[in-house]
């Protein structure tokens, strides 16, 4: 440890030592990593280092920026936390950002609206840039832009034998292939450059309803999207609330549907395109109307701060009204479902077509997506919720499609559910590009990993 110390810029710490809870902690709270060390890296130099100190003592290398998608504790081999490589710069005239390792979205956000200019971000801004970007990302302009990852135009990376790589269409181009979606065990990406939109308007955010019009919502929002343009793009969201001080005081304690739409148009155009999905159901927060491109976030309103947090997720073909009656006979206010909200949202539009050169996203044939959100209660998440989750999987079988992306599986936990991530010769590929530029399995990734 002391001669890795030595040459690192930021931190090395062992799990006695001060500072080593706080460095691993991540978004989910119910997740508490033990790896036998930790690497704060400051710099791509430091990436290098501990990747290299790895491999030589046969330690499994996992990175983390900021815990969103940490669902499995890690308790063996080198972590490498990217926090303090949060640097994000905007060329304006090339509409071209360039993000460290550990920045987040809102900082892209607030870093390239000044120009006019947005990134197709993901819809909470504390999530990390890098990691949603190598799983594709379908944030809440999806339909009129298509996966996040369609504008990754280079990274980084630091291999499994310590070099720094260019991964781009003029460097390494299979290794570019697959960080456009492949997500893991292809190395630590330190630094990439992400293109941006012109975005001069925006018609977005959320209409909520009382939870006792969620049967008619749903029907309404599922007919209306089956002739919904490419440019829009909606979901909804059936949410249990607790009855919490953290809790917005309108929603507190309550069952209310939350149905969010995203229009980069004229505000007169969206009122015309939402006019219909405000005539669902008697509408309690309008909160709908011309957005500001810096408060992209609040279209979804995630939440902000760690918490402890258990999801399952699919993507699905085309619903129809009897998913609308299988959805809410299962999940409504008096449901024993220990569930806090479901979510689905209409994928299709720019969504399902490629970018040029091809890319490793997995999941651009989906209908829809869905994601549960479990109980925010630890207790549940070893053996409740997966067994509510699977009952509920099983019950609408019949709309959950082959194929999946990788950020709807939150724990991989069996090689057959990881590789429905990627259709199957997009899965072959991957694994002989992680073969190439990691033989001897230096990255932790997949199922039990």
């Amino acid at each position: 440890m002391h001669e890795l110390a030595a040459q690192i810029e930021g931190v090395v710490l062992e799990p006695s030592d001060p500072g080593f809870a706080a460095e691993v902690a991540g978004f989910n709270a119910a997740v508490s990593h033990t790896p036998t060390l930790v690497v704060g890296a400051a710099s791509a130099a430091d990436v290098v280092a501990a990747v290299r100190y790895a491999a030589e003592h046969s330690l499994p290398v996992r990175v983390q920026a900021t815990g969103h998608g940490a669902h499995v504790a890690v308790a063996d081999g080198l972590l490498i936390t990217t926090t303090r490589m949060d640097a994000v710069t905007v060329d304006p005239r090339r509409r071209v950002a360039t993000v460290q390792a550990g920045a987040r979205w809102a900082a892209v956000v607030a870093a390239a609206s000044p120009h006019g200019l947005a990134p197709i971000t993901g819809s909470a801004a504390s999530v990390g840039v890098v990691g949603y970007l190598l799983g594709g990302g379908l944030g809440p302009l999806a339909r009129s832009h298509g996966f996040s990852s369609d504008r990754l135009l280079a990274a980084t990376v630091v291999t499994a034998d310590g070099d720094i790589v260019d991964a781009s269409p003029t460097g390494d181009a299979e290794l570019f292939w697959a960080l456009r979606g492949g997500k893991g065990g292809l190395g630590v990406v330190t630094e990439i450059r992400v293109g941006l939109v012109d975005l001069p308007q925006l018609y977005a955010g959320s209409l909520t309803f009382d939870g006792a019009h969620a049967e008619a919502v749903l029907r309404g929002w599922i007919d209306w999207s089956a002739s919904a343009p490419d440019d829009v793009t909606t979901s909804v969201a059936l949410m249990r609330f607790p009855d919490l001080d953290v809790v917005p005081a309108e929603v507190r304690g309550r069952f209310v549907v939350a149905l969010r739409l995203a229009y980069p148009g004229a505000a007169a155009d969206g009122e015309r395109l939402a006019a219909p999905l405000r005539a669902l159901a008697p509408v309690e927060i309008d909160a709908l109307d011309a957005l500001p491109i810096a408060d992209v976030a609040r279209i979804h309103g995630d939440p902000s701060g760690p918490l402890p947090s258990w999801g399952w997720g699919a993507l699905l073909t085309p619903l129809d009204q009897e998913f609308a009656s299988t959805l809410t006979s299962l999940f409504h206010p008096s449901a024993p479902l220990p569930f806090l909200g479901i979510e689905l949202r209409h994928l299709g539009g720019a969504v399902a077509l490629d970018v040029e050169g091809g890319s490793a996203v997995g999941g651009r044939e989906g209908a829809f997506a869905i994601h549960v959100l479990g109980a925010p209660d630890p207790s549940l998440f070893a053996e409740v919720l997966p067994r509510a989750a699977a009952g509920f999987a099983e019950a609408i079988r019949a709309w959950i499609a082959p194929a999946t992306n990788i950020h709807w599986i939150s724990h991989l936990p069996e090689a057959v559910e990881f590789a429905s991530a990627w259709p199957e010769a997009t899965f072959t590929r991957l694994a002989e590009v992680r073969r190439r530029v990691d033989p001897a399995g230096v990255f932790a990734y997949g199922p039990h990993a």
